[in-house]
């Protein structure tokens, strides 16, 4: 793979957007924004930068500041962006480092990701479109635009891109883990279950994939293996708050369920 799109991608943050996203199509709480990955945007407020991270962010709006053509440094400094919440100008920065680089393939993979997690999914794909080519295609990217096709309802053709991806990755457990997603999508969770528990044996450790696996598993009315897999590893505040989470979301789709 390409080092180019290594700078502004990650295959784990690629991952589609939380339980309650998927289960109910739009709001998310703060306690599930993290069960899964998140590609899209939470719909809460932006989060102000932690104290901790405020000295570090300063510091790379500085550089960025000193060198605003500068790839690398903008791709710095998005990230750090991100991290906090700041999706908006995150989306900014990338827009200007991309017109003044339009043909930097790094830049690009990481515009779209700005757009993707700003909720901008059709931007985001026509984005990641530009990434990378039909002759050096790159799985992240593909991954990529099968989760931002997903989140715009075109859940057979993010699956022809998640098939794309794994050709060139066999068993790549995030991309595995987006495509058992889009199944839940199309509500047939046997498939789900299948692919996801393909992901998980292929990345255990992974909590967004345990979590997702959960997910299908009590939407199939299991929720002791459920809950047994999203406390995996974790301390009891912390696992009590994800089984908490995940109740939530089955009790909410049992009784959208029952009100149809």
């Amino acid at each position: 793979m390409s080092k180019r799109s290594s700078l502004a991608l990650s295959p784990a943050r690629f991952l589609l957007p939380s339980l309650l996203v998927l289960v109910l199509g739009g709001c998310q709480t703060t306690s599930l924004d993290d069960v899964t990955g998140a590609l899209g945007a939470s719909g809460k407020p932006e989060p102000a930068a932690t104290a901790d991270a405020r000295p570090e962010l300063d510091a790379l709006r500085a550089r960025y500041r000193a060198k605003p053509g500068d790839p690398n440094v903008a791709l710095e400094y998005v990230k750090a962006l991100r991290e906090i919440g700041q999706r908006a100008q995150a989306v900014a920065v990338m827009e200007q480092a991309v017109l003044a680089h339009p043909s930097n393939k790094a830049l690009l993979a990481g515009y779209g990701r700005a757009l993707a997690d700003n909720g901008n999914f059709e931007q985001a794909f026509d984005v990641l479109s530009r990434a990378h080519t039909p002759e050096d295609p790159d799985w992240r990217i593909l991954s990529a635009q099968g989760a931002a096709l997903d989140q715009l309802g075109r859940n057979e053709e993010a699956q022809q891109y998640y098939a794309s991806a794994l050709k060139i990755v066999p068993d790549e457990p995030t991309v595995l883990s987006n495509l058992g997603l889009s199944y839940v999508l199309q509500n047939n969770l046997p498939k789900a279950e299948q692919v996801l528990g393909r992901a998980y044996q292929r990345n255990q450790n992974d909590a967004r994939i345990r979590a997702n696996l959960a997910l299908v598993l009590g939407l199939e009315g299991r929720q002791s293996e459920a809950e047994t897999l999203v406390k995996a590893d974790l301390p009891p505040d912390q696992a009590a708050a994800k089984i908490a989470a995940l109740r939530q979301v089955l009790a909410k789709k049992q009784q959208q369920r029952a009100e149809k």
